[in-house]
């Protein structure tokens, strides 16, 4: 059973390592006060323009003059806050899903030093009833003409620890994940992933393992069903699961290999940096055929009597943490027909957040962007 870390506590190597991987506030504000050129823009513009309505859906009024379609400023009025339909042609492509809302007003959090952007909006769940905050960001070709009628792939991104107040994802940039996705991009390596980074548990008393516990927050609801509805309403998505996907790190990893399992239907991948396979909540008690419902070694041997739809599993650990022992477990039990399943060693890494995206820039990110559609300009 995991032993839960109170406050400013790091538990000893606990058998699930749900510990933060964040950047505890100590380390933020001394990151930012004494980085070195890489950091300094952080401490001037990331500012700029913070609080300012961000459309990602054009309203019917405006012409599709292949002007973007993200970032703008709507000042209070049309599709970011609810009215308007996305005036687009419809794309050649009969798999791409053009936004047509309920449309959400997100407000900007962080201007990043490429000039884009990640957002934020308080949503609350249609089928969850889960009221909660989702940040957003998409990459610079998102707004580029070529690519107005194009679809892009949806990456969502879960923290590690509790994941109740924020999501490090997006609340520290610091970590690269925005900037590995933008260079990889531009590189040619990897797709340019729009990124929807949740809440992942509705307080910071338990962890919910993303499921819907009888009697509690139904998380699993709010990041399989309403976390995804959220995208598909405000951005040019994909409607197969090749334009969709998780990643995330320890106990985010966990809920997003049981999302992938419960819905290979809906997901390609997932990319889970230093998870644990098995759900372990204290809120299980006395639910087991419910727990066992949401536990990938239960749910693994379904998909594979099945045969399918394939799914990738990339699991990701850094050598400092170990963890490699219930990964092999896991692929050499489960890692068979429609399951594949890599393990990516991250020499010298430890269970944080910047060892995590130097993983995937050296190859998760280029592995995932293979298996999934990527935008296409006309």
């Amino acid at each position: 059973m995991h032993v839960y870390p109170q406050p400013q506590q790091q538990p000893p190597q606990p058998r699930r390592s749900r510990k933060k991987v964040w950047i505890g506030s100590t380390v933020a504000v001394a990151l930012l006060a004494g980085a070195g050129a890489g950091l300094v823009y952080w401490t001037t513009d990331w500012f700029d323009g913070n609080g300012e309505s961000v459309s990602y859906a054009k309203p019917s009024a405006g012409a599709d003059q292949g002007q973007g379609q993200g970032q703008g400023q709507d000042n209070g009025k049309g599709a970011g806050t609810g009215g308007g339909k996305q005036s687009a042609a419809p794309s050649a492509d009969p798999d791409v899903s053009l936004p047509a809302g309920p449309f959400t007003e997100f407000k900007q959090t962080v201007k990043l030093d490429d000039g884009t952007r990640i957002s934020k909006a308080k949503v609350k769940g249609a089928k969850s009833g889960f009221e909660g905050s989702v940040w957003v960001w998409t990459p610079k070709e998102y707004d580029r003409p070529e690519y107005a009628k194009s679809a892009f792939p949806v990456m969502i991104a879960l923290p590690g620890g509790n994941g109740n107040a924020d999501n490090y994802w997006a609340t520290m940039p610091q970590l690269g994940l925005q900037k590995a996705v933008a260079e990889g991009a531009a590189a040619g390596k990897s797709l340019p992933f729009i990124l929807v980074m949740p809440l992942l548990n509705p307080d910071a008393k338990y962890y919910y393992d993303g499921s819907d516990i009888p009697g509690q927050a139904k998380m699993g609801t709010w990041i399989g069903e309403d976390v995804p509805e959220l995208a598909r309403a405000n951005f040019r998505t994909y409607k197969s699961r090749e334009g969709w996907a998780f990643m995330g790190n320890s106990s985010g990893a966990f809920v997003g290999l049981k999302q992938l399992l419960q819905k290979p239907d809906r997901f390609r991948a997932v990319i889970a940096n230093g998870g644990e396979i098995v759900p372990d909540s204290p809120l299980w008690k006395g639910h087991q055929a419910e727990m066992d419902a949401n536990n990938p070694e239960k749910i693994a041997p379904k998909l594979i009597a099945d045969k399918g739809p394939e799914v990738d599993v990339l699991f990701q650990y850094g050598t400092k943490e170990g963890g490699r022992d219930r990964m092999e477990k896991f692929q050499q039990q489960f890692g068979k027909g429609p399951i594949k399943v890599t393990i990516h060693e991250i020499q010298g890494g430890d269970h944080n957040g910047w060892d995590y995206v130097r993983g995937m820039k050296d190859g998760q990110l280029e592995q995932l962007s293979k298996l999934m559609k990527g935008p296409k300009p006309q």
